[in-house]
């Protein structure tokens, strides 16, 4: 495939219309130009890749480096720079990813998970127990993220790795700054070594007095034995606590807002919960909240599709064009929770990045909405949908509030 046309920006912007859907500008390349040059806020270019085919052979093949000291790599806002300290399990290559990522698999294993089922019901329940005193007690509206959808991950990423829920607004205020596109990238940076410092502290008091959570086990288990140092413990702690809150928030504001707007849909699950989970995966293919990434370098020339990407070109696939390609995915538009291949999205990505958290992502999503969909069957919108404040400024898609009354 020859590329003739001149760079253009990566698409993230959502249409004028309907709010769900991804940059339209991806379906007419997905069709036209499904891997085109693009440009990045630095200067530098990088193939964007579209069609779900070619993200599956990108993601699965370790060719592909997801090191952001790799030569050619697309660097963004959010991966701080191509230096070691900024870098985390996630952006590293075998056997170096496989050895540190091997620490924590057991920690989110699907059995393990589905035990915190019931804790997890439990800490839903008492806040939406909270939205409901709120309503009781006058207020015309209540902010589904601020009440419910940013609380229940953030406590239960917390409590898997001891951090207090109490610091709350400390790691949420900061993974905001974090994922944000549009401030400077000095305030960025900034915020990743807040973070840094404040997570510095807590694995220092936890290695004095360790816990019964994730980051004590690390430490008792790998650290003294000198598998890992202190701060390889620090960068599990700011993976596993950013991406353990931030993703699932949005995607269970979204989930909730689709539901509203959907009332059949929503009456199909109150009536027959076993299909919750089923509706899971088709929210999570539809919403696509990761809508610049993820990311790869080419180590060697690969042909993907038809085009040859030599070694040191970056590549960014667009997961959102990927989970709407009618290819894989039959009228790829329509929410369809009865949908026989959602779980085939790419949503957690795929290949041996998927995403460690998703059996727990999963769970939180199935208990908060048939919980919602359970106890609050007239939730609507407060406000037009127009007047919702999406997060077309942020790294992850979704609601930055959601007025809901009922």
């Amino acid at each position: 495939m020859t590329v003739t046309s001149p760079h253009a920006p990566l698409p993230v912007e959502p249409p004028t219309g309907c709010p769900f859907d991804p940059p339209a500008e991806l379906g007419r390349m997905r069709i036209e130009e499904p891997i085109k040059k693009i440009s990045l806020p630095d200067g530098s270019w990088a193939w964007l890749v579209t069609r779900y085919a070619d993200i599956r052979a990108i993601l699965g093949d370790t060719r592909f480096s997801s090191d952001t000291t790799t030569p050619g790599y697309p660097l963004s806002g959010m991966t701080g720079g191509a230096n070691q300290e900024n870098r985390g399990f996630i952006r590293m290559d075998p056997p170096e990813h496989t050895r540190l990522r091997r620490m924590v698999t057991r920690e989110f294993m699907v059995k393990k998970v589905e035990a915190l089922r019931p804790e997890i019901q439990r800490i839903t329940d008492e806040l939406c127990d909270a939205m409901q005193t709120a309503k009781l007690n006058g207020a015309d509206s209540v902010d589904l993220v601020e009440a419910l959808a940013l609380p229940v991950p953030s406590i239960v990423i917390g409590l898997l790795l001891g951090v207090p829920y109490e610091d709350h607004e400390i790691f949420q205020g900061l993974t905001g700054k974090l994922l944000s596109r549009t401030i400077p990238q000095e305030e960025a940076d900034a915020a990743r070594k807040e973070l840094r410092a404040y997570l510095d502290g807590l694995v220092t008091a936890k290695a004095a007095d360790p816990g019964d959570d994730i980051l004590s086990r690390l430490i008792v288990e790998q650290q003294r034995t000198g598998e890992i140092d202190h701060d390889e413990v620090i960068g599990f702690a700011a993976l596993l606590l950013v991406a353990g809150h931030e993703t699932t928030a949005n995607m269970i504001g979204l989930s909730a807002l689709s539901m509203m707007g959907e009332p059949k849909t929503a009456q199909q699950l109150r009536e027959d919960p076993s299909l919750i989970r089923g509706a899971v995966e088709e929210l999570l293919r539809f919403h696509s909240i990761i809508r610049n990434g993820p990311r790869r370098a080419a180590t060697e020339d690969i042909e993907i599709g038809g085009q040859l990407i030599r070694a040191g070109e970056g590549v960014v696939v667009a997961v959102p064009s990927a989970n709407r390609d009618p290819e894989t995915f039959e009228d790829p538009d329509q929410l369809d929770v009865c949908r026989p291949n959602a779980q085939h999205h790419v949503a957690f990505g795929y290949g041996i990045h998927q995403c460690l958290g998703q059996a727990l992502a999963r769970v939180e999503l199935q208990v908060v909405l048939g919980t919602l969909l359970r106890r609050f069957p007239t939730m609507r919108p407060a406000v037009p949908i127009e007047d919702i404040p999406f997060r077309t400024d942020m790294a992850i898609y979704g609601c930055h509030e959601l007025p809901v009354t009922w």
